[in-house]
């Protein structure tokens, strides 16, 4: 529940943050810090780090999850309406649960499984079908890369959540987050230097605020429980998160910008949580 909630409030922070700032840095800079901060915190704590020749797992998991999963995300915002995105990113427990049966040992597919996904996924179109609706004119070639973007962005998460499982014997799973985000900012931060960003950084209150909050916030307490909710539970049930944001920002939007919360958005919660407890819990 602490991921849904805190992830929840990041679409809010990136929003600000892409006010003046282009989408590669502010995952760079984002997790940069937050990788950062957290592997001080360990060493201060007394906690080794596995030796360099024991890092490629992570760099590679910095790659899937963060600079295809995170990145992809950012940088589609900037053409995809908001609603349309929920949409796509809400197909992430799809991508997570079939991906997650092709590993060795993963879960099965089970009927119960698509039935509860699928209901959860009736409660988000429920909720922006309007938007979708309302969004007219012609495809855009940068809309329709957006598009593409996201769903890079789905199966690169879900590959790096299936495959950093599979790595948490021997290393804890703070030590893990900790890696995965220095190598996610290393990532980020060199495909914003390739895509020329750095002549568009520009750094206001609101901007420099948001950056933070999704640095300590939505990467120290957020991506440390979402790695620890890996090492403990089945994918099938971490992966509902996806479900669950699109709420949390429906809430925002009503207490911070005035939106309505109408009926339509009380069903749409209503049918999303009947679909997360139709997912069974097991292990």
């Amino acid at each position: 529940m602490a991921i849904c909630v805190i992830w929840g409030t990041t679409y809010l922070a990136i929003k600000i943050a892409l006010e003046t700032m282009p989408p590669l840095l502010i995952g760079g800079i984002r997790y940069l810090i937050a990788g950062s901060v957290l592997i001080a915190w360990l060493r201060l704590r007394g906690e080794r780090l596995p030796p360099l020749t024991q890092w490629r797992p992570f760099i590679v998991l910095g790659f899937l999850m963060l600079m295809l999963g995170n990145g992809g995300v950012v940088w589609a915002e900037q053409y995809v309406p908001s609603g349309l995105t929920a949409v796509i990113l809400a197909t992430t427990p799809f991508w997570m649960v079939g991906i997650e049966s092709l590993f060795p040992g993963g879960d099965r597919v089970t009927l119960r499984h698509g039935i509860g996904l699928s209901v959860a996924f009736l409660g988000i179109l429920v909720l922006v079908g309007p938007d979708i609706l309302l969004h007219g004119g012609g495809l855009s070639w940068r809309f329709l890369a957006g598009v593409l973007a996201l769903q890079v962005a789905c199966a690169g998460w879900s590959v790096g959540s299936s495959y950093g499982k599979r790595l948490q014997g021997g290393v804890p799973p703070m030590t893990t987050a900790a890696l995965q985000m220095l190598w996610g900012g290393i990532w980020m931060t060199l495909g914003a230097t390739v895509a020329g960003e750095w002549s568009a950084l520009h750094f206001t209150a609101r901007s420099a605020s948001a950056v933070l909050y999704l640095a300590f916030v939505g990467g120290l307490a957020g991506f440390g429980a979402y790695i620890y909710a890996l090492a403990h539970l089945p994918v099938s049930l971490v992966s509902l998160y996806a479900y669950v944001n699109p709420i949390i920002a429906v809430a925002l939007g009503s207490l911070v910008l005035g939106e309505p919360f109408n009926l339509r958005i009380a069903l749409a919660i209503a049918i999303i949580l009947t679909g997360m407890t139709i997912v069974p819990n097991r292990h």
